[in-house]
């Protein structure tokens, strides 16, 4: 079972940026795909980033163009670069894998999350 630990969140202010780190244990990271997804107080779960284990990647609409998702399969890490940020960006971000290569691949392992306040 992988598992996945989430860094790097906290306060800042509309317009800055963050980086989000996901750590996976294990060695066969490099085989699958992974994501973020967040949580406002509130409202449903909605997935913001996807990258498939060959680097092929997927965003919300209402990320496209702020948010890149990058992965060093050397350090079993994914990432979360978020630029612009917005006040409606504030959530609890997610890491998740999937269980197999594909963006479309089942869902697997989730972390507890690291929460992202953007202050207006």
């Amino acid at each position: 079972q992988v598992q996945l630990v989430e860094s790097g969140g906290g306060l800042v202010q509309a317009g800055g940026s963050l980086r989000l780190s996901c750590a996976a244990s294990g060695s066969i990271f490099r085989l699958y795909a992974m994501g973020w997804s967040r949580q406002a107080p509130g409202k449903q779960r909605e997935l913001v980033a996807g990258i498939s284990s060959d680097g092929s990647t997927n965003y919300a609409d209402s990320v496209k163009g702020r948010f890149t998702i990058s992965r060093d399969n050397a350090k079993n890490t994914v990432y979360l670069q978020m630029n612009s940020l917005k006040p409606e960006d504030t959530a609890v971000y997610y890491c998740y894998s999937r269980s197999g290569p594909f963006l479309t691949s089942g869902m697997g392992a989730w972390g507890k999350g690291t929460l992202v306040t953007v202050s207006s």
